[in-house]
């Protein structure tokens, strides 16, 4: 059983990263998984598909769970089996299974601080909508607008 607050990502060498994509290819990934639920009630729902080798459920900052758990088990034809559970009931609530997704080093390097610079945003207008006051003559200086 184990608990896991937040993600961090390390840096590390290839061997590391080549290890995680082999344990992350004999993974899923369970979401709307009941609050009340523990991990020997995931382990125990997941033991028909083939031994289960750990099952981490995500938790928030304050160690209440998120309502997702990684389920890892101990041989790759495991996974086909477990992805038949998709939709299936656990606790009262439908659950949904898919295979766990290796993260990709770099692939979230722009949520940092200037992220509103990448996102679409409409401009703000040139001219008013019609029929509020009158039409400017001229283009607006750019003003700085921190918000």
């Amino acid at each position: 059983m184990q608990f896991v607050r937040g993600a961090s990502s390390v840096k590390g060498s290839s061997a590391s990263q080549t290890l995680t994509a082999e344990v992350d290819s004999r993974s899923i990934y369970v979401g709307n998984v009941d609050y009340a639920c523990t991990a020997e009630i995931v382990r125990r729902h997941f033991q028909s598909c083939g031994i289960v080798n750990r099952v981490t459920i995500l938790m928030n900052e304050f160690s209440l769970p998120k309502g997702c758990a990684y389920v890892e088990f101990l041989k790759i034809d495991s996974v086909p089996k477990a992805l038949l559970l998709n939709e299936s009931e656990l606790h009262g609530r439908k659950i949904k299974v898919c295979a766990k997704r290796t993260n990709i080093p770099g692939m979230n390097q722009y949520s940092g601080r200037y992220t509103w610079v990448l996102r679409s945003r409409r401009p703000p207008p040139l001219y008013p909508r019609p029929g509020y006051g009158s039409v400017p003559r001229f283009r607006r200086s750019m003003r700085y607008r921190p918000y």
